[in-house]
């Protein structure tokens, strides 16, 4: 049993009941003011203002909009399956906020009298709590677009399951050079695994990677595939409305917030203040800290605006492209290579010399993808290729159709017809 734990096993039922009230109000809060917070930057990204109506600067609107869906008519589709139809959407939901109770957001504070941790659960298998709550999302997605009885929200399903197998891979990859540094996978000793320096820094690749599979995990954009509405109408939601719609839109911005405030821990030191703020004491005491960690996990939120409002889409084959081909061998290289550094450090090699080895195996790396031979077109045949896509030629003249010979004709005189 881990520290936090011991400390949080301590406290009375009634504060557990507290602490989850007080995560569940705090993200849908903060769902309502992501909602907002991201018309309003990406309003400006496109030269205009944005939400400014209802409300101080706009801040009702989501609440006006949230309002407006629950009013809404309630339709369901004939060929829908009513039972799984209507579960749906809350499978989508509830794992972003179970996944929430392993995350701490602060230090050990006094709660009417109550010393207590500002988290609802520590595990010793916290970080397996999030993926496995990662993974459930997925099946109100699959389930929703199987039981809608439509095939676009049934295109859309199966593209998000096959979105979050091959991106779900990438990012368990990443989170395991963290738990290699940390040596434990309680979210708890992660962050105190990082008070001297943060894990962004020693394992930076990790940090990179990560970011782009939980982009790709929450269906973001420019991952938005499964609800593409330029060739899926809206993807696994199609044939939903009122709250039910609502609560798709509301488990996506649990999820983004849920997997930002992990990167947070994971990366970032979790709450403790960034340097040089951490070499004073009252920085991580008392609910200071909790300032830290909104503000972290509010950089990673940021970033799912900017990519929405600079990236294009990409491509369905481009996107398993860059999951298969590109972050999972990466991440395999990294693990492998950061574990081996430890192995070597701790056997006397200097660090100057374990960059020289990590460098030479990163060259070698790159000679061998430039020796493997592209693949050969058959330009006699005139196909080209776009990745593993038929597309027309480049210098689009399609090559004619040889002529058929002509028919052989004989004209008669009709009045010879008949012997006239």
């Amino acid at each position: 049993m881990t520290l936090a734990a011991a400390v949080l096993d301590d406290d009375p039922i009634w504060l557990v009941a507290i602490k989850a009230v007080v995560i569940f109000t705090l993200l849908l809060l903060l769902t309502l003011f992501m909602i907002w917070f991201e018309r309003r930057v990406v309003g400006r990204m496109q030269h205009r203002p944005g939400p400014n109506r209802v409300g101080p600067f706009g801040l009702l609107q989501s609440l006006a909009d949230g309002l407006k869906l629950i009013f809404k008519e309630d339709i369901r589709p004939v060929l829908a399956d009513k039972w799984i139809y209507i579960l749906a959407p809350v499978i989508a939901g509830i794992p972003g906020f179970v996944a929430f109770a392993v995350i701490p957001l602060g230090p050990e504070v006094s709660i009417f009298g109550e010393h207590t941790l500002l988290q609802l659960a520590d595990l010793p298998i916290g970080v397996l709590v999030v993926l496995a709550a990662a993974s459930v999302g997925v099946y109100g997605i699959v389930l929703s677009g199987w039981s809608s009885g439509s095939p676009y929200p049934l295109l859309g399903a199966l593209r998000s399951a096959a979105q979050v197998i091959s991106y779900e891979i990438a990012m368990g990859l990443a989170i395991v050079s963290v738990v290699l540094l940390s040596g434990s996978l309680s979210t708890a000793d992660i962050v105190a695994g990082q008070e001297r320096l943060w894990f962004a820094v020693s394992t930076a690749p990790g940090l990179v990677i990560y970011v782009i599979a939980m982009v790709g995990e929450t269906n973001r954009a420019p991952f938005d595939l499964p609800e593409a509405e330029s060739e899926l109408v809206g993807g696994f939601h199609t044939e939903y409305s009122s709250m039910k719609f609502g609560l798709f839109y509301l488990a996506e911005y649990v999820n983004m917030i849920t997997v930002s405030a992990f990167a947070t821990t994971l990366f970032l030191g979790g709450w403790r203040a960034p340097w040089p703020l951490s070499e004073f004491s009252w920085a991580n005491t008392g609910w200071l800290p909790l300032v830290w960690f909104l503000i972290k996990t509010f950089l990673f939120l940021f970033l799912y605006v900017w990519l929405r409002g600079t990236l294009p889409r990409l491509r369905y084959d481009q996107f398993m492209r860059l999951g298969w081909k590109f972050l999972v061998p990466i991440s395999l290289v990294w693990v492998v290579a950061l574990q081996s550094g430890r192995v070597l450090t701790s056997e006397g090699l200097n660090a100057s010399r374990l960059l020289v080895l990590l460098g030479a195996v990163v060259a070698l790396a790159l000679a061998i993808s430039f020796l493997i031979p592209e693949r050969r077109v058959d330009q006699g045949a005139r196909v080209y290729l776009a990745g593993d896509f038929p597309v027309p030629p480049l210098d689009l003249k399609v090559p004619k159709a040889p002529k058929q010979p002509a028919l052989a004709t004989t004209s008669r005189n009709p009045e010879e017809h008949d012997g006239v």
